[in-house]
């Protein structure tokens, strides 16, 4: 039997959300999602026929009366209805229930961006993390509008794309979600009855070419891959909205001042950063032909973008000089036109774009990313992006000296500031290697030129001379006639690249190098000499194109970090360097490794510390600090809300200087909806505002309590460090349970990215990487990097106030709320906290760790988690006083309540199938592989569930 599209059923077809009662505020939303559900489960009736219907009806229903009702044997049913479903049922269920979480996903971005709506329509007062709230804050501050300009005309805001493989979504899938949230956006318009009969017709059309759309990738994404899914973004958000959003910016600095628009000048304080082509730091797949190509296919991008945006303009700036006058720039301008037509003698505008188009399609010839058209083939090209903003302004100021400045506002303004921010190169295309890899380079340099025959076994004040001494000379290392290892080679080959790309694409192009692993002084010298080698750095005066960054990784490089770079800054070599590039210098931060390495609440406060340590050492070196967030997706990696990540780093680190990276599936749900996009990048600059203008205010810093926080806070580091080491690294067998207990084997092999899951073919926690480390916690529910060895500290440091060392128990539950209250700091290691936990399950945990074959280790691991996991809700709620997550974030509650009882079924799947599959792993070839790939389907929609996946 088979359903129409505008069938109704007494009950819904599929997973919808609750119908009890909720502000009306959020009916749209749940209409959304009914909707959208209903459809799914028509095509689910039609694709695979009432028998899988019934079946995931069935699920469906069992699920919801367990998560929502506590019904133990709804439970028991679940996993019955679980355990017996027929092999070629399984992966049906899987995907229905996946398809839900995707489609529950595109319904809350829509209604994000209708209750903003709301209130810009209701005139509400502006909402925390716009930049209209950073005005009125800033305002009531005292500072004024003069301070905003010149903070800004020196800011540098830049989310950076990376690579790292957490995008459990193909491209293909991507798509198909954005042509569904255009569709569900177009519902909110005044439809007729017939438009809104199509538009449910084409929804359930798109919902059919989802079902109909392969899920997985069968086969590993390249580099090559990894570029073109990052500049689809740039495509649907970053290259319109992005600009948009300076205009946006100046706007509402001048009507918060209550003055004209802001007049930035060239002002480019937010860019885009890219990884993907140039990280190669573990991972063998990326060289000096991924970075040439990024360059190029990002190139291409931009100037597609210009060619199409000249276009549209030639057409709409139909101004004749019969009618108003242009000025004697533009008529001249128009002298070096190809454009010869009688019909456009009168049309001074359109002759001008039609050289502009022809020199930007030479240019594209010329940089070898498109094909020139014939009747451009003899046009001049831009010798930067410089030239081709010169051409705009000329247009633009005709236009305003001639009563046409509102006829530069639908699309020449935006193209002039899209020159201004993404030049001929898109987006700057950061290096990474590690320090071991340069090092290896050197000795081999160094042995080879007859310098130095073992150099790694020097100690470190040796290697700093030779280093020094190897800066201060003219002569190259490196030698033509002698032949030299792959890896140096390869290294050599990229650095010459990135001078080449640099001088091809732009300056900004390639503007920083990171060097992971940093440890020592030496490892930033070696990349300096390095830079020599290959043209990047000019010894004499040493001056360098490319900015050495430093990442500080584990919890002791973090704790080194102010100490080598006050030794480096000190270095005269190192402070003429940095003299060239402004007394400026930036540092990486990473929170994904020292998380894996110290645990949540530990990396935290090493990162903190850190931070305050680098703002003393660069004050003292006169130098300007700009801070690189390594950030995840999830909050085990550094992730959480932006806005208050921004807003709670320590007082005199943000300063109008910031990078951060944007990994995974987060670009993804952050940038994949052009409004969604908008707001994000809008709030990257209202914090950045805030956190940069605003005064220290009534916190501890002002109440004379910080110190006394962060001794408290120093002593919690000391007790979580302790309760996560003895766990993960001291506990016998833990290896051996993390992958039994996880899907970490399954998720290695998903096609998710080009790099390894391991730096090592090593089962060693430190030799994992700290992506599929989160994931596979993600994936179990358990969650562990978000809050493991939180408990243990604070149940700990209150305990000994019941003994009497250091005050009463009371007294110290009552500072514990006084940091939540007043620190930002703290108050935002809680609210991220409350967040993973509230999407932590340990009734379903317990599911997976029954996988784990050993009994005795089962029982003594997952007791201990489970026991910190008990104190841990214990002590937030102390702290809190609330026993419930996310009491004070309703909207990601309600999400949760709603989605979760549709994300169980795929949990209790993953894992009947995960140990079916382990059971029997010389089974039939088609059986293994529809096990196989059932896995992978669980695993793609949980991470779409739980949208954290690494």
């Amino acid at each position: 039997m088979q359903t129409s599209a505008l069938h109704d059923h007494s009950e819904p077809a599929l997973p919808t959300a609750t119908r009890l009662p909720d502000p009306d505020k959020d009916a749209p939303l749940k209409e959304d999602i009914r909707l959208l559900g209903r459809l799914l489960g028509n095509v689910i009736r039609e694709q695979e026929g009432d028998v899988v219907f019934d079946v995931v009806e069935t699920i469906r229903q069992s699920a919801v009366r367990f998560r929502r009702e506590d019904d133990l044997a709804a439970g028991a049913e679940l996993s019955a209805l679980l355990a017996n479903l027929a092999p070629e049922q399984t992966n049906a269920v899987v995907r229905a229930f996946s398809y839900f979480s995707h489609l529950a996903n595109i319904a809350e971005d829509r209604h994000h961006n209708r209750r903003r709506r709301a209130h810009l329509l209701a005139g509400s007062a502006p909402q925390p993390s716009t930049v209209a709230h950073a005005v009125m804050r800033l305002k009531e501050a005292g500072v004024g509008s003069d301070a905003v300009a010149s903070f800004l005309r020196e800011a540098l805001i830049a989310p950076v794309l990376t690579a790292h493989p957490t995008e459990a979504q193909r491209k293909s899938i991507l798509d198909a979600g954005h042509a569904i949230a255009a569709l569900l956006a177009e519902r909110d318009l005044p439809l007729t009855p017939r438009e809104r009969e199509r538009n449910v017709r084409l929804l359930q059309a798109r919902i059919a070419t989802l079902w109909q759309t392969r899920m997985l990738r069968y086969e590993k994404l390249t580099v090559a891959d990894e570029i073109d899914n990052a500049l689809s973004y740039y495509r649907t958000t970053f290259l319109r909205e992005l600009p948009a959003l300076y205009d946006d910016v100046a706007r509402e600095i001048a009507h918060g001042y209550g003055g004209a628009a802001l007049e930035l000048g060239d002002a480019d304080y937010l860019q885009m950063g890219s990884w993907i082509g140039g990280d190669r730091d573990g991972n063998p797949n990326v060289n000096a032909a991924t970075m040439r190509h990024a360059l190029l296919r990002q190139s291409a991008t931009i100037l597609e973008f210009y060619l199409d945006e000249v276009r549209a303009l030639g057409t709409e700036l139909s101004t004749s000089t019969l009618l108003v006058p242009a000025s004697d720039a533009l008529l001249a301008l128009i002298e070096a036109s190809p454009d010869d037509s009688p019909h456009r003698n009168d049309e001074p505008y359109r002759r001008a774009l039609i050289g502009i188009h022809a020199r930007l399609a030479a240019t594209a010839r010329e940089l070898g990313v498109a094909e020139t058209p014939h009747k451009a083939a003899d046009a001049l090209p831009y010798r930067d992006a410089a030239e081709l903003q010169a051409e705009l302004s000329v247009l633009a100021a005709s236009l305003a000296a001639n009563n046409g400045a509102i006829l530069a506002e639908p699309r020449l303004d935006g193209l002039l500031r899209a020159a201004r921010i993404f030049g001929f190169h898109l987006a700057s295309l950061d290096m990474r290697q590690g320090s071991d890899v340069h090092e290896a380079v050197l000795a081999e340099l160094f042995a080879r030129g007859g310098v130095e025959a073992d150099y790694a076994a020097l100690e470190e004040d040796a290697k700093v001379a030779l280093l020094l001494g190897e800066l201060s000379r003219p002569r190259l290392l490196f030698s033509p006639f002698l032949e030299y290892s792959g890896t140096t080679a390869s290294e050599l080959e990229i650095l010459r690249t990135a001078r080449e790309l640099r001088q091809r694409f732009g300056a900004r192009a390639i503007r920083q190098y990171v060097i992971s692993h940093t440890e020592t002084v030496s490892d930033l010298l070696e990349v300096l000499v390095l830079h020599k080698e290959t043209g990047l750095l000019r010894p004499q005066d040493m001056r360098g194109d490319v900015m050495v960054v430093p990442l500080f990784e584990t919890i002791p490089d973090l704790q080194r970090a102010a100490g080598i770079m006050a030794d480096w800054m000190a270095l005269p070599p190192v402070a003429q360097l940095i003299g060239h590039q402004g007394r400026l210098q930036e540092v990486m931060l990473g929170y994904s490794d020292s998380n894996k390495d110290g645990g949540f609440l530990t990396s935290n406060w090493e990162l903190y510390q850190a931070e305050l340590k680098l703002v003393d050492v660069f004050a003292d070196a006169g130098v300007r600090l700009r801070l690189f967030h390594g950030r995840g997706g999830t909050v085990g990696r550094g992730g959480g809300p932006s806005y208050e990540a921004i807003l709670a780093q320590p007082p005199g680190t943000v300063n109008g200087q910031i990078r951060l990276t944007e990994q995974g599936e987060i670009i993804a749900s952050k940038f994949s909806n052009p409004e969604i996009g908008r707001r994000n990048l809008e709030l990257l600059v209202a914090a950045t505002l805030e956190a940069g203008l605003l005064p220290a205010g009534a916190g501890p810093q002002a109440t004379g309590r910080l110190a006394t926080f962060e001794h408290v806070m120093a002593d919690l580091s000391q007790r979580a460090y302790h309760a996560y080491r003895g766990l993960v690294y001291e506990t016998p067998g833990f290896t051996d349970y993390f992958f039994a207990s996880t899907p970490i084997a399954e998720i290695a092999e998903l096609n998710l990215g080009s790099r390894p899951a391991s730096r090592k073919s090593t089962r060693r926690i430190e030799d994992l990487r700290a992506i599929p480390w989160g994931f596979s916690w993600g994936q179990s529910r358990v969650l562990l990097p978000g809050w493991f060895g939180f408990g243990s500290a604070i149940a700990g440091w209150l305990d000994d106030g019941d003994h009497g060392n250091g005050g009463d128990r009371e007294a110290r539950l009552a500072t514990l709320r006084e940091m939540g209250e007043q620190w930002p700091f703290f108050a935002t290691l809680l609210s991220n906290m409350d967040m993973v936990l509230a999407k932590t399950d340990l009734a379903i945990a317990s599911r997976y760790a029954a996988l784990v074959p050993d009994a005795d280790l089962r029982q003594r691991i997952f007791g201990r988690i489970a026991g910190e996991h008990a104190t841990t809700l214990r002590c937030l709620e102390l702290i809190t006083g609330k026993g419930e997550r996310l009491v004070d974030n309703p909207s990601l509650a309600r999400s949760i309540r709603n989605r979760f009882p549709y994300l169980d079924p795929l949990n209790h799947l993953q894992v009947e199938l995960i140990g079916r599959h382990r059971a029997h792993p010389a089974a039939p070839e088609d059986r293994h592989n529809r096990v196989h790939r059932g896995i992978h389907l669980s695993i793609n929609g949980v991470a779409a569930g739980l949208r954290n996946t690494g």
